[in-house]
């Protein structure tokens, strides 16, 4: 089997919609892991700091990756006080891509296939 082969095989029945977010915005765990964050509390309004010790990470890790979120359009940016805060994004739209992504790495066959696709964005 060849490498396009196997390529299509983890491609062919993922919804386009979220194997587009998963390569444009999702695109590694880290991300994946602040996407999970921010969809199981989507409320939070904290700094990379706080956020970085919620989800077991160091800080340094998280920025770029909180950053390129909220250049995404995943995630918002605001400045409170001299201080970056980060929050779910308002778009609705985006909510319910976020909330979809999440529900179906509940399915081990989708998040084999997500895994698949962070790890080939990564090369």
């Amino acid at each position: 089997m060849t490498q396009t082969d196997l390529a299509s095989r983890f491609m062919d029945d993922i919804d386009p919609a979220l194997l587009g977010f998963l390569r444009d915005k999702v695109n590694s765990f880290v991300k994946w892991d602040l996407v999970r964050f921010f969809h199981d509390n989507p409320h939070a309004a904290d700094t990379a700091d706080n956020i970085a010790r919620y989800t077991g990470r160091d800080v340094r890790t998280i920025t770029d990756e909180l950053d390129g979120l909220v250049t995404t359009g995943v995630l918002e940016e605001n400045e409170i006080s001299g201080l970056q805060i980060y929050t779910m994004v308002s778009d609705p739209a985006m909510q319910q891509l976020i909330n979809q992504f999440v529900h179906a790495c509940d399915d081990r066959n989708f998040r084999v296939k997500a895994i698949y696709h962070v790890i080939r964005g990564m090369r």
